[in-house]
């Protein structure tokens, strides 16, 4: 069962919700996904380790996370970059990292998203509706925009991202144990 960039997207949104374990239903209506969607991600995503098992209420590797997106995410599901769009900022463009990283005069990453507000080039999220999920909730938006900066960012962006993942995931870690 391969893993796909969705499971990715479902398993950063679990990790951003702590302890607070909504239904698939729920889930789904704030991930923009059809149950089903969630259901099959949770599934593969549990295959790969990156969940416990449902004996541990599907609840997140943390160390498997942190693992996987600091030293294989970019090798697995590579950023897509296009060109200039409307969107939601994302990577070194978005924060947390917007304050830690110099602005240049480049254009920032986006999430291609008509109803964004900032202007780049286009950087196509794991999931397609990632923008609209990502502006209902902080706390996985930030999660997000670390893991893209982990795709795509420079070995700077890269170092900045993972401790700050680390300070994120570690809020919500526990061991795993019943």
């Amino acid at each position: 069962m391969a893993l796909k960039p969705q499971d990715v997207y479902v398993v950063l949104k679990l990790a951003a919700a702590g302890q607070r374990r909504a239904p698939y239903s729920q889930l789904a209506l704030e991930l923009v996904m059809s149950p089903s969607e969630v259901h099959a991600s949770v599934k593969r995503a549990q295959a790969s380790g990156l969940l416990h098992g449902s004996a541990l209420e599907n609840r997140p590797n943390i160390g498997a996370i942190e693992e996987f997106l600091v030293h294989g995410l970019r090798y697995v599901f590579p950023a897509e970059r296009g060109e200039l769009t409307r969107g939601v900022a994302t990577s070194y463009g978005a924060a947390p990292l917007r304050e830690q990283v110099a602005a240049t005069d480049d254009p920032i990453p986006v999430w291609p998203y008509a109803e964004g507000k900032q202007r780049g080039f286009s950087f196509l999220p794991l999931y397609r509706t990632a923008p609209a999920a990502a502006l209902r909730d902080e706390g996985f938006y930030e999660l997000l925009v670390l893991a893209d900066a982990l795709r795509d960012g420079r070995i700077r962006e890269r170092k900045i991202a993972e401790t700050e993942l680390h300070q994120r995931l570690g809020k919500t870690h526990d061991t795993g144990k019943p």
